[in-house]
Formats: C-alpha cells, structure tokens, sequence
C-alpha cells in the first residue's frame, strides 16, 4: 500500500481545503500567532533579557502544539463517524491507509503552516543581534516534528469517538502525559512506588528531552526516529480501531 498515492494526495488536497473553507481556520491561526507573541514578548519578558536569544521562543512550542494541535484533529474522524461518512469513504477505491495518510499530512500541514507563520519573530531577533542559526533550524524542526506527533496522536484519539470535545478532550491528556512523561515532578512520584526500570521507560516516551535537544540546534538522527516512531505508531493504532470498527 503506497502513502504517497494519488488518493493520499486527493484526500489531502480535500482536508487540507476543509480547514480554509471556514473561518475558523484563519482565527486558529490568529489565536497560535498571538499566543506565541504573547507567551514571548510578555510572560517571558523578550525584551527585557536583553538577549538576541530565541530559546523562550522555542521552549513554548510544546505547550501551545498541546492545546491547540487537539483543536485542529479532533474533527477528522470523529466528524466522519458522527455522520456516517466514514462508511461512504471507505466504500471508495481508497484504502484504509491511504486515508489515514491523507488526512494525517493535511493536519501536519497546516500546523506546520502555523509555525512557519511565526518566522517574523525569528527575523525580530535577527535585526536586534545575531541568533544561532543552527538553533533556528533546529527548533523549528523540533516544533514541527512535535506537531506531527501531536497531530498523528490527535487522529488516534479522534478515531475513538463521535464527539468532536471527547476527542479533544483524550488527545490532550495523551500529549500532556508524553510532554510531562520525563518531568522530574512526574518521574519522583512514579519513583515512589515503581522500579527503576519502569523510571526509565515512562521518561523515555516523553517528547521534551528529544524536543529540547534539537532546540540546541543538535540535529541528532535518535530524535527524528523517536517521533517516527510515534506517528508510526499512534497512526497505527487509528488504523487497528477503524478495522476493529468496521469488522464490528
């Protein structure tokens, strides 16, 4: 089965369209943009440091992608199965995967669109000093490979359920665990009762060390394989519970 087929590419190119089809995803945008301004500039005092540094910028990517990737997923099957379009999709010569990828790349798109989006701050900080360039490149590439695994998360949870707000509602508390999984808070409180072995693996899934390590501008081959491997993976599980569903 090809993920690059010309089905993948129409269903792209139709969820893609859906999202500009309404305004609601112009004030997505908006709201990401001013967010991030917002959570810069202000909470974390850009201007005040005094420094040509973007790793505030950065560092808030992670928890932005956690409320609004969730927002921007939760519809693309949740939607289909509350109105029974999913059985009309797949009653088309178009394959399981070749939908999942489809709408998976669509979703990635346009939050990758939205991060590029905020490049003007990068050219802010440009014009006041000198930034690592290195560090540029690889956060945002952190920022978008996040967003892909928060949006391939987003689609699992929404293959769950008919209810758009539930689908929001577990793909956010499924991102929050893998941002907080390797948080010494998080891993204390596991440390208390469980082994160390099990330490290590529940902060071994986490996102922010393998995030955190390309915002250095350390583009380490282990970091990108570690978010394949969860879109691969979340990506799978959506397809186990559509074929468990339509088998049903």
């Amino acid at each position: 089965m090809k993920l690059c087929s010309a089905n993948t590419w129409e269903i792209f190119k139709r969820e893609l369209r859906a999202y500009f089809e309404s305004p609601v995803a112009y004030v997505f945008l908006i709201f990401y943009l001013m967010l991030i301004m917002f959570l810069t500039f202000f909470v974390s005092r850009f201007y005040e440091a005094n420094q040509a540094d973007l790793k505030y910028f950065f560092f808030w990517f992670p928890w932005v992608n956690l409320l609004l990737v969730p927002a921007a997923t939760m519809r693309l099957w949740a939607e289909e199965r509350r109105t029974g379009t999913i059985e009309l999709l797949l009653t088309f010569p178009v394959t399981l995967t070749e939908a999942l990828a489809g709408k998976f790349f669509a979703a990635w798109a346009f939050m990758s669109l939205a991060t590029l989006l905020t490049f003007p701050i990068v050219i802010t900080t440009a014009w006041l000093g000198d930034p690592d360039g290195g560090a540029v490149v690889g956060g945002y590439l952190g920022a978008i490979l996040l967003a892909g695994a928060y949006v391939a998360v987003g689609i699992l949870t929404s293959t769950t359920t008919r209810n758009q707000v539930i689908g929001f509602v577990l793909a956010f508390v499924v991102c929050l665990f893998l941002a907080l999984a390797g948080w010494p808070p998080v891993t204390d409180i596991v440390n208390r009762w469980a082994p160390s072995w099990l330490v290590n693996a529940v902060a071994s899934l986490s996102v922010m060390p393998h995030y955190e390590s390309l915002q250095r501008g350390v583009i380490d081959l282990r970091d990108v394989v570690y978010y394949a491997s969860v879109m691969v993976l979340a990506l799978f599980g959506a397809y186990l519970v559509i074929e468990n569903r339509k088998s049903a």
